[in-house]
């Protein structure tokens, strides 16, 4: 058996974790395609419909760290038609899903508020998934600025 003191240990470990880091890719954001891909899986693969999905939030936000983001879906919200889900994708973050939402008729209203991460100016995609089986979707793009300047 063979004796290696710690500090040869912990070079092996670093060297082994060097050559592992270069072999192993990733990206650091997600892609365009990473999103329709999230989307085709919530959807099981229908294409989703434009309209009935309103997104708020600001053009253009100063800090990306915490943006405010609201939706909502016009629904009668009754036991025969209402949304059952909402998901919100951000298509530049190292993750495109952000939120989902869960309502039932007794929700009332199909409408939520959160805030989310942006890393750089991007695109946001709410798809909503209705008791009848269909999908409806919006987006639109958010402009992160750093202290307002750039972009």
């Amino acid at each position: 058996m063979m004796d290696l003191s710690r500090r040869q240990m912990l070079g092996a470990s670093a060297g082994l974790l060097a050559i592992s880091s270069i072999s192993i890719p990733f990206s650091a954001f997600a892609s365009d395609a990473d999103a329709k891909k999230a989307v085709m899986d919530f959807t099981g693969g229908a294409e989703p419909k434009d309209g009935l999905v309103s997104i708020d939030m600001p053009e253009i936000a100063e800090n990306g760290n915490t943006v405010p983001v609201g939706i909502s879906v016009d629904s009668p919200m009754t036991a025969d038609n209402y949304v059952k889900s909402v998901f919100i994708l951000a298509d530049g973050n190292p993750s495109p899903e952000v939120a989902k939402f869960h309502f039932s008729p007794r929700s009332g209203v199909a409408e939520a508020v959160t805030r989310m991460r942006l890393a750089k100016t991007q695109n946001i995609i709410a798809v909503a998934a209705m008791s009848d089986g269909s999908f409806h979707s919006a987006s639109t793009t958010v402009k992160v600025t750093i202290g307002g300047c750039g972009g």
